[in-house]
């Protein structure tokens, strides 16, 4: 696959001081394409019948909710449903695979991958925004390892930034084994080896103290960086996902 570089955009987030770049760069994403939907993509023939046969995940469809634009998102909603009806109807009469599910269970085996209940789970498991999204993220995830090599600016912000959140982590270095080779790989991944482990010691250490301030010989000295602590070990760990970093921007919707 071909990927561009999207210099700006990650500037932008490294120079926020985020826990994690890409984190940042994702909720700017998922509200971009948020929007895109409720706006006029929904009236759009080619992402109608995206929309139509992938549908959306749980987390867009509240994002989506809680926008404005009710009516454009049960357009979305009404003939999504009609196709996942078709396939629903085909689904439950295609026979019965869960006599066999059952027997494997009970074998301490796997059930059947090709039965009703795996192919229900497949047919409302597809989400368009995350699509949007992931691709979105690929190519910020290379623009990183490209930039670390070319832009002297960014550079510099690499070094002085808290690293990755984990899966962005594993991102990053898997764009980096994609695109580079030889001795920019090898140099990335010590970099980026060294300010993620500096990070997440740091992070560690500041969460420890949290929990220290709640016994009274720790009462009344001061707190430093740790009083937000539990929020960004989360999302060191798992991605924004609490807190400050996991709020989407302001609407007045």
């Amino acid at each position: 696959m071909k990927y561009t570089l999207d210099t700006i955009p990650v500037l932008d987030a490294y120079k926020t001081g985020c826990e994690c770049p890409l984190c940042k760069l994702k909720i700017l994403c998922e509200d971009q394409y948020v929007d895109t939907m409720l706006a006029s993509a929904y009236m759009e023939p080619e992402w109608r019948i995206k929309s139509n046969e992938t549908g959306f995940c749980t987390r867009h469809y509240d994002l989506m909710f809680n926008r404005r634009n009710r009516l454009g998102l049960a357009l979305m909603t009404h003939t999504h449903m009609q196709e996942v009806i078709k396939s629903i109807e085909a689904i439950l009469a295609g026979g019965d695979a869960s006599k066999k599910g059952l027997l494997a269970s009970l074998r301490g085996g796997k059930a059947d991958e090709n039965g009703m209940p795996a192919k229900i789970r497949a047919r409302i498991g597809g989400c368009v925004i995350c699509e949007q999204v992931d691709n979105a993220l690929n190519r910020y995830g290379y623009t990183i390892a490209q930039l670390y090599f070319t832009n002297s600016e960014f550079k510099k912000l690499f070094a002085e930034s808290k690293g990755f959140c984990l899966p962005h982590l594993a991102l990053v270095l898997e764009m980096a084994e994609k695109t580079l080779s030889g001795s920019q790989m090898v140099e990335f991944k010590k970099a980026v080896a060294e300010l993620e482990l500096e990070n997440l010691k740091r992070v560690e250490s500041e969460l420890e103290w949290f929990t220290l301030k709640f016994d009274y010989r720790n009462a009344d000295k001061p707190w430093g960086n740790s009083k937000d602590a539990p929020d960004r070990a989360i999302n060191k760990l798992m991605g924004a996902c609490v807190g400050e970093e996991a709020e989407m921007p302001a609407h007045n919707d």
